[in-house]
């Protein structure tokens, strides 16, 4: 198993996830701004497909992907210094649903995709196209019918389509640069595990988080006794090497 991180999450976090894999400490430099440098998220989309990442991806990283087997494809469109340039990867897709603003899209997205999907013209029809292009910041899917936002937005446009959505405050989640992070931000998911760089003891909407997952049938690992970071995410990727 690997596991792409950025590197600024606190150490506690980074240990405990180290029994769970191989951690890539993911950072870039010079390329966007420094909060979200390092945020896998904002240069990896995780699709049922595999991993797209962004083309301005550094080599090095690239290189450990190799190395370990991983199935991805290369975003035809970098990532940049500024919106929208820094969403483009942003999605989230599920085996069902692709949920991003779709103007915004990597075109490589939709390609991997369709490339996946056994009946992708059905597929497309299901994507959500929504004003928030941080779709992934905002939002963890649990399941195809379980999703936690931080994005009142997303909240109602997976709502209008029958799904259960628990909406929770960004206030209180850490993002260094910015007054708050997002929910999604802090997250991964691994079978039937959500896992949290942070404990949801520090975070005042924390049992709702874990009451909303333990009925969807996933059961919370925090990474660490301290406020929940947002970090872009944490990917996990199974690894044939």
């Amino acid at each position: 198993m690997l596991i792409i991180i950025d590197k600024r999450i606190p150490e506690a976090a980074k240990q405990t996830l180290a029994t769970y894999g191989e951690l890539l400490e993911f950072a870039t430099h010079g390329i966007t701004y420094d909060a979200i440098s390092g945020h896998p998220d904002i240069f990896f989309c995780q699709t049922p497909g595999g991993l797209v990442a962004a083309p301005n991806t550094p080599a090095e990283f690239l290189l450990q992907l190799d190395l370990k087997n991983i199935n991805y494809s290369t975003g035809e469109k970098p990532v940049g210094s500024k919106y929208p340039e820094t969403a483009r990867y942003n999605a989230v897709v599920t085996n069902n649903y692709l949920i991003h603003n779709t103007s915004v899209t990597d075109t490589s997205i939709l390609n991997t995709i369709l490339t996946f999907s056994p009946s992708p013209y059905s597929l497309l029809h299901t994507s959500f196209s929504i004003n928030q292009a941080y779709t992934r910041c905002n939002l963890i899917a649990l399941d195809e019918g379980h999703y936690i936002t931080s994005d009142h937005g997303i909240e109602k446009v997976l709502k209008n389509r029958n799904l259960e959505v628990l909406f929770v405050s960004p206030e209180g989640i850490i993002l260094p640069g910015f007054a708050n992070g997002f929910f999604g931000g802090c997250c991964g998911i691994l079978d039937d595990k959500l896992f949290t760089t942070g404990s949801l003891h520090c975070y005042p909407e924390g049992e709702k988080v874990r009451q909303f997952s333990q009925e969807a049938g996933f059961r919370v690992i925090e990474l660490y006794d301290g406020p929940l970071f947002d970090g872009g995410g944490i990917i996990f990727i199974d690894s044939k090497s």
